[in-house]
């Protein structure tokens, strides 16, 4: 390897050198930045290592993305009540509307989005109040 400064003052590096500029260039030792075989096994060493500790975070992140998404995850939706004696048809579906909103409740988001996951575990049911009118107080059934 070569090196020159040409007349504009720039440095060059090269292992072919120009003519007008053969009396001028200095050989360099190249064999400096050779790499010796106990720095090229270090370096394979510590890229091991950062490939494992790269694995290792990998797996805690997914391990503890596992658990929060099981501890936040609601109880399933209970199987469908059967319908208590004397209840009208109307007052089944204010039942069965009221139990949905319960499932769907903790998928909302802070912004008011609901959740895919939510369409998942829970059933949706209309709410029955155009057909049916509003919800009767116990105090208006009797």
């Amino acid at each position: 390897m070569y090196r020159w400064v040409d007349e504009n003052g720039k440095v060059h590096v090269s292992d072919l050198v120009p003519e007008r500029y053969k009396k001028t260039a200095k050989r360099i030792d190249s064999t400096q930045f050779e790499v010796s075989a106990a720095d090229r096994m270090a370096a394979q060493d510590r890229a091991a290592a950062d490939r494992k500790a790269a694995e290792d975070r990998a797996a805690a992140d997914r391990a503890r993305e596992k658990a929060s998404a099981t501890a936040m995850a609601p109880p399933s939706q209970p199987a469908a009540k059967p319908k208590p004696f004397g209840e009208s048809e109307c007052e089944a579906a204010h039942r069965q509307y009221k139990e949905s909103m319960a499932c769907f409740a903790p998928f909302v988001a802070d912004n008011g989005i609901m959740k895919a996951e939510a369409f998942e575990k829970c059933t949706s049911v209309p709410d029955p109040s155009p057909r049916c009118g509003p919800v009767k107080s116990d105090f208006e059934r009797r």
